[in-house]
């Protein structure tokens, strides 16, 4: 019987790779992934026939090692969290393959909020990083802003379809359209998380217009107001 895993090998950096997800990396025979990805675990990728995709060629990859799996362990490792922004893909591994044990990772969206200071249970997570429409997630950012949450959002990298690209500089111009007063809303904006490239933008919305930033990066919009436990009566 296969057996094939979706799993989770963080942000960038080796050390935010789990020690269940290695476990499972060192103990399969069949590995595919972007390059990015199998960058993040090339230290335990010896003796594995590996296959390196793009969004091109990842079906023609997928199907090919369908037809000849056998008994094999195949992995397909995610940079981040498996469960966030690769339900397209997971779901289509699981259409090929059927059965499919995912195993979660630490997200870059959970980095970016312990950098910013922004908890998670006070914020709305969004992500626009996939290939379906994306207007109802719009209308969610409006939501959350107006509501009084933060937001910890993945932008959506598409430079060769214009009305497609939703990253930073589109997204301060669509809520400044929208009439929100981006001059005073606080952003972070992070590239390269966790690796030695990382990088930090900190300013207002309104800043990130006409600026570029990596395909791999998440935007932190900072709302939060400190509530400690000594504020609250009982």
């Amino acid at each position: 019987m296969a057996h094939v895993y979706a799993v989770g090998v963080g942000p960038g950096s080796s050390k935010y790779v789990t020690e269940i997800v290695k476990d499972v990396v060192l103990g399969c025979d069949i590995v595919i992934g972007y390059k990015y990805t199998l960058k993040t675990i090339e230290s335990l990728l010896a003796g594995k026939e590996v296959h390196e995709i793009t969004m091109k060629d990842q079906e023609d990859a997928y199907q090919r090692v369908a037809r000849t799996l056998g008994d094999k362990k195949l992995v397909v490792p995610f940079t981040g969290d498996v469960n966030f922004s690769e339900s397209e893909v997971v779901d289509r591994l699981i259409e090929i393959f059927g059965e499919v044990q995912v195993i979660p990772g630490i997200s870059a969206v959970q980095v970016a909020a312990s950098k910013a200071r922004v908890p998670l249970d006070k914020s709305r997570v969004i992500t626009m990083h996939v290939t379906t429409s994306i207007e109802e997630k719009k209308l969610e950012l409006q939501k959350a802003l107006i509501d009084g949450y933060s937001v910890v959002l993945v932008p959506r990298p598409w430079p060769r379809i214009p009305e497609k690209h939703f990253m930073q500089s589109e997204i301060a111009k669509y809520l400044k359209a929208h009439g929100f007063d981006t001059a005073s809303l606080k952003v972070h904006v992070f590239e390269f998380l966790t690796t030695d490239k990382e990088t930090e933008f900190v300013g207002t919305v309104q800043d990130l217009e006409g600026r570029e930033f990596s395909d791999l990066s998440v935007m932190v919009i900072n709302q939060t107001k400190l509530e400690s436990y000594i504020n609250f009566d009982d």
